[in-house]
């Protein structure tokens, strides 16, 4: 018997409540049910991804721990956070839509009178323990207590570093709404969240928050929070339009034709928020690339260059062997080839589309060189057709 309470013990200690919980009941049988949940997981369109880790492991930890690259993958000085963003919020948006990237994937989104927070995380790390896994290489722009009411948090999937258990608890508190892919609900509900507040969607589903459409569409990724990564909760991108404005965020997700079609239903939009790091040649169909991330906004946009790229996913975590200013360089890069406007602000630096978007490579004064150059060769402004039809934007990202 001591023997038992020891060994339950021990395995408490080796699953801390970050770990939510598997679903069940009507939540599990309505999995079940779904069009993209076959044997037993939820598919990915385009089939399931490469993992080619299994195949080269010994290089990967070569790279991984070398030492002068590791200095690399974070940045030689002090990320600047804006200074001001908690007063800039206080006034509101001149045009009814402002940006305001918290840095990784979160994104304040004030759209139409509405405040949509995309995968709000404040935690000191992206980890199930508060000792050990990426730690913020800059702090929040702003406590979160301290961002006001929120219309509705949306959630792209369940890995650490976009559903964070310190922040969710914190907005359990609050009369917020949660909308959150299928299955991700069973986390929030362990933690606080009542269900009344959730709104827990299938790809292609849609909810409506005051005068916005939030409609849950299709991403190429995966799932997991535990020991045993079971595949039943759903990862999403997001589209969020009002009766003014359109907005998409992709979550993470590598690269797939189905852009187009989300595009052709749902916008253009004014503002893409995509996923441009933390991408490999190791795990290259669940993050993007810099020019993949460029040519899944021009497939949301109907392939012409209109409404703002805002890179997400970068600057705020080590989660790559890549450096640490390469998306961000390589996605402005990316803009010059096509035509294309990129915002790239500090972490917390609010911005209207439809006003001055931040253009200064701010990371340059914080950073080592790069040592590998963008190879897309830059192309004239405005030939967005002569460089897709080219092929330019179809290079992956390691060269």
């Amino acid at each position: 018997m001591a023997g038992s309470r020891s060994l339950s013990s021990g395995l408490r200690a080796l699953t801390p409540e970050a770990f939510g919980v598997d679903p069940s009941g009507e939540r599990m049988a309505r999995i079940r049910r779904s069009p993209h949940f076959r044997d037993g997981v939820f598919q990915n369109p385009g089939g399931a991804p490469r993992d080619r880790i299994g195949e080269a492991a010994g290089n990967f930890v070569k790279t991984y721990f070398d030492k002068e690259a590791r200095a690399r993958r974070a940045p030689s000085g002090t990320i600047p956070v804006h200074a001001t963003t908690l007063a800039d919020l206080a006034k509101p948006p001149a045009t009814g839509l402002r940006v305001t990237w918290m840095g990784h994937s979160s994104v304040l989104v004030e759209i139409d009178g509405q405040r949509v927070l995309f995968d709000p995380v404040w935690g000191e790390r992206c980890s199930p323990v508060p000792f050990a896994g990426p730690k913020r290489l800059h702090p929040a722009p702003l406590p979160l207590a301290a961002l006001g009411p929120v219309d509705v948090v949306v959630i792209s999937h369940d890995h650490y570093d976009h559903l964070d258990l310190p922040t969710i608890k914190a907005l359990a508190g609050t009369d917020t709404l949660f909308a959150v892919p299928l299955g991700v609900g069973a986390h929030l509900e362990h933690w606080g969240v009542p269900a009344d507040r959730l709104r827990e969607l299938d790809w292609h589903e849609e909810t409506k928050v005051g005068g916005l459409t939030l409609t849950a569409t299709p991403a190429r990724h995966f799932c997991g929070r535990g020991l045993r990564n079971t595949q039943h909760t759903l990862w999403a991108s997001w589209s969020v339009a009002g009766p003014e404005h359109r907005v998409f965020h992709s979550g993470d997700t590598g690269y797939f034709e189905g852009f187009k079609d989300i595009g052709a239903a749902h916008g253009p939009f004014d503002v893409t928020m995509i996923q441009i790091g933390a991408y490999s040649e190791y795990w290259p169909d669940i993050h993007m690339t810099p020019e993949e991330g460029m040519r899944s906004h021009l497939d949301l946009q109907g392939g012409a260059a209109r409404g703002v790229l805002l890179p997400i996913h970068w600057a705020t975590f080590n989660l790559s062997t890549h450096a640490w200013a390469e998306p961000g360089e390589w996605t402005l890069a990316a803009g010059e080839a096509v035509g294309q406007t990129v915002a790239v602000p500090v972490p917390g630096q609010p911005f209207e589309p439809a006003g001055a978007v931040p253009s200064r490579a701010w990371w340059r004064a914080v950073s080592q060189p790069l040592e590998r150059e963008w190879p897309v060769p830059a192309a004239p402004s405005g030939s967005v057709d002569s460089a897709v039809s080219r092929g330019d934007l179809d290079l992956v990202g390691e060269s």
